[in-house]
């Protein structure tokens, strides 16, 4: 197998160099999913930036495919990342007339997005652990025959697409995104372009709302997954979807927010948000006008993260409350201290203020503008 490993390395080099670039949609999806500060980068960067690229292309062509050394070569100093943020001249904004996608500023921004690779780099290439491997991280066991034949496929694949037009600021970047692909881990970018397809009747309306009607801008349900495979939705979820049919019929909100993505069991295909949505609209007969799907959250945190992305993304006013609908457990972790301490320790801040808990399954939220920090040190939900 090692034989292996080193013949796939071996043929990445010796790849046609005249091959004609072409455009993966997927990778450029990727890339400003994951890298959106970054890839505001044009290919033909200024004085500073272009001589530092040109120093790290040459760092790493001197490893001539092999792997430990291109991992290492590939990975972002804080030098380097300084260079690109002074390269980036103003950051993307979370939607056409929205708010930048980072509070506070254009080298925070870059610097997460650049340890954010660094980080995919070293837990998809070297098989480092991730934050949450029970439900994380490659698809095969690190150090075993099989995920050094993933890698070595990763190497080759990117280095097929190191001309790609989307991802061709700096070689690291198809390296990162290869080896996210290779693992079929496009968790990412799976349901784009969220709004204009899954969510377009829900912002269609949004856009003429009158949001002073409403004593919540939105019902916040988060998923809970189930544990077997066979299961769509967990028990627990379908506790959360009546107790907020029920809240939404007193007319005090103006729509349902479902968030969870596809994560428990790892490898599960029922998306929770989705599976929430339909229970809305075939059980208690919610309009589907009136249901925004966040189907990419892996956690409580993200969950709080994400929905504060989506109210901003439709136009929601974010300085008002929204109403966290969950079972006792999940309501009372929410609002502990716990909980509290546990949002800086992995987002870096706090995706909003947890208010009051109005009941056993209630408690108020309002969210907060630093929950559009994009951070690829989670691959999967950036």
């Amino acid at each position: 197998m090692r034989k292996q490993f080193i013949l796939a390395a071996a043929l990445a080099i010796a790849l046609p160099s005249k091959a004609a670039p072409v455009k993966d949609q997927y990778w450029a999806l990727m890339a400003n999913q994951l890298f959106p500060a970054v890839a505001s980068v044009k290919a033909k960067p200024q004085q500073g930036l272009a001589a530092v690229l040109d120093k790290r292309k040459k760092r790493i062509d001197a490893c001539q495919g092999a792997a430990k050394c291109l991992f290492l070569a590939s990975t972002w100093t804080d030098e380097e990342m300084d260079a690109v943020a002074r390269a980036v001249p103003a950051l993307p904004t979370s939607s056409p007339n929205g708010p930048p996608i980072a509070d506070d500023g254009v080298k925070a921004q870059v610097v997460r997005e650049l340890r954010g690779l660094n980080a995919i780099l070293q837990i998809y290439g070297f098989g480092t652990e991730s934050r949450y491997p029970k439900i994380d991280g490659p698809v095969e066991k690190p150090g075993s025959d099989e995920f050094k034949a993933l890698v070595a496929d990763a190497l080759w694949l990117a280095e097929a697409g190191k001309n790609d037009p989307g991802v061709n600021l700096d070689p690291s970047i198809p390296l990162a995104i290869a080896l996210i692909d290779v693992n079929e881990r496009r968790d990412a970018v799976a349901f784009e372009p969220l709004d204009k397809a899954h969510n377009a009747p829900a912002f269609a309306l949004a856009r003429g709302i009158d949001w002073k009607r409403y004593r919540y801008t939105a019902i916040i349900i988060p998923g809970v997954g189930p544990e077997n495979p066979a299961i769509s939705m967990s028990a627990r979820s379908k506790l959360h979807l009546r107790q907020a049919a029920s809240r939404f019929a007193d007319g005090e909100a103006a729509f349902i927010i479902t968030s969870g993505a596809a994560v428990h069991p790892k490898g599960s295909h029922f998306n929770e948000a989705v599976e929430m949505r339909k229970v809305l609209i075939e059980r208690y007969g919610i309009p589907a006008d009136r249901i925004v799907i966040e189907p990419y959250a892996r956690h409580t945190t993200t969950n709080l993260r994400n929905v504060t992305r989506r109210l901003v993304a439709m136009g929601a006013p974010i300085d008002r409350p929204t109403l966290i609908v969950a079972n006792p457990s999940q309501s009372a972790y929410i609002g502990s201290p716990e909980f509290a301490a546990r949002n800086p320790a992995e987002l870096g801040y706090q995706p909003g203020t947890v208010g009051r808990r109005l009941s056993p399954y209630e408690l108020e939220f309002v969210p907060s503008l630093q929950s559009l920090r994009v951070d690829p040190w989670d691959p999967l939900d950036p």
